[in-house]
């Protein structure tokens, strides 16, 4: 069993990359101003008593808060141009949409003619994140974070998604996840600056207009835990799904940085509890206490 650490801030954590609390401290500074300046923006010629009673600045906040939720234009043009340039350098035989009735969002196959099926998600802190659905062509399933929010946390977020989202349900619904992909254009900018860098600024990618950093990789296990006949489910290796491989190989990553997620699951009368460890570099980096599994 490797060696278990706390985090002593060199990113022994689920994921290296953490929170920035100066842009933190400026996002809710700026917020603050925002509140009680708004009145005086744009042309509606209200008072300042009106225009707060009159519900035009929440309006307005939620107007914008759903439309950086909703949409996936950014994101969906990220991936295009990812996928695109592993194409490009061969690192994958092609790609294609789904489209959008599907579950899922691309499909990717290799000269070998294995294919792998790709969901795309945002932070992963949310119930969104486990809707999809496996499809019968998929030999390998990849849930690809998108988390485009700067003032997320990339670590809660990590978490939340492969703890207490995706790991919850493979083992209650039995939707095999292969690998989870976190990172996107923010990566790697002054927003979210990325640990691989600091020493190594060589180490950046230059895909279209995007200078990106090597990817956050997770490697899942092959099988769904199950406490009576597959009760501690280790992690595949990495050469044994493609995609993520094919991601590691083509974006400069480092055999070190792989993160490789365990299961272990038991009763406890008539519950069933999870334990999910993950571990990179040889040691443990995150580990749970057993949780009970909410829907089974």
């Amino acid at each position: 069993m490797p060696k278990k650490q706390k985090d002593d801030g060199s990113g022994l954590n689920v994921i290296p990359c953490a929170q920035d609390k100066k842009l933190k401290k400026l996002i809710v500074e700026f917020a603050d101003v925002l509140k009680v300046d708004a009145h005086k923006i744009g042309t509606h010629n209200l008072t300042e008593k009106d225009f707060y009673n009159s519900g035009l600045f929440r309006g307005a906040i939620e107007r914008v808060r759903g439309q950086f939720s909703a949409t996936m234009g950014s994101k969906r043009e990220f991936a295009k141009h990812i996928l695109n340039f592993m194409e490009d350098h061969n690192f994958i035989k092609e790609w294609k949409s789904s489209g959008e009735k599907n579950r899922h969002d691309y499909t990717v196959k290799f000269p070998d003619g294995r294919i792998a099926v790709i969901e795309l998600k945002g932070c992963m802190d949310g119930n969104n994140t486990v809707i999809y659905e496996r499809p019968p062509h998929a030999q390998e399933f990849i849930v690809w974070s998108l988390c485009t929010n700067v003032g997320g946390d990339p670590r809660k977020n990590a978490w939340s998604g492969i703890h207490t989202r995706i790991g919850a349900d493979m083992i209650g619904r039995g939707q095999r996840v292969d690998g989870v992909i976190i990172w996107d254009m923010m990566c790697g900018t002054v927003g979210r600056p990325c640990p691989k860098l600091q020493n190594a600024p060589e180490r950046i990618t230059v895909v279209s207009h995007y200078e990106v950093p090597p990817p956050c990789l997770y490697v899942l296990p092959a099988t769904i835990a199950s406490a009576r006949n597959n009760a501690n489910p280790v992690a595949q290796s990495l050469d044994e799904v493609h995609l993520l491989k094919a991601f590691h190989d083509c974006f400069a990553g480092r055999p070190e940085e792989i993160n490789y997620v365990d299961f272990e699951v038991e009763y406890r009368g008539n519950d069933l509890f999870r334990t999910t460890r993950v571990r990179r570099g040889g040691l443990t980096v995150q580990e749970s206490s057993p949780t009970p599994i909410q829907r089974v």
